[in-house]
């Protein structure tokens, strides 16, 4: 499982130029699903962005505080092409995991995020549609995360 998180002062995602969700203030994440991801994952990336210290605390000190810390808003997107790899100058996805199942890993991870932080901080795009994401970065700041038990296939 990667995720890219991005600080955003706001963020939204819309459809058809309808709005689905929109953020103020905390993270952006996009969300890709490797072909060998498991439950396993889902945990492992869940306690990172909750725990992850982008924000600078009361006394401006850097890299202090998380999302959760703040009482920050999260999106979370999800986006098959994480694991997409160039084959000479062509997108190859083989390593992304198949719509059904990363539907549920996706599913499990917004779950397992609103059990975890408050359930109304936590928004979220449309699986498997065409959207455009509005990402207003914070800094900017952008981290990659993968989770550990990533077995590629070559």
């Amino acid at each position: 499982m990667k995720t890219i998180i991005q600080r955003v002062t706001s963020a939204k995602v819309t459809v058809d130029e309808e709005l689905l969700s929109s953020i103020g203030k905390g993270i952006c994440v996009l969300v890709g699903f490797c072909k060998t991801d498991t439950e396993k994952d889902v945990d492992y990336m869940t306690r990172k962005v909750l725990s992850l210290r982008l924000f600078h605390d009361d006394e401006g000190k850097r890299w202090k505080k998380s999302v959760k810390d703040n009482n920050f808003e999260i999106l979370c997107v999800s986006q098959f092409t994480l694991y997409g790899r160039l084959n000479k100058n062509k997108p190859d996805f083989r390593m992304s995991m198949e719509g059904e199942r990363a539907n549920e890993l996706y599913k499990s991870f917004l779950t397992k995020l609103a059990t975890l932080y408050e359930p109304s901080k936590i928004k979220d795009g449309a699986f498997g549609a065409y959207m455009q994401v509005h990402i207003n970065n914070d800094g900017p700041v952008t981290i990659e995360i993968e989770s550990p038990t990533l077995n590629e296939e070559t």
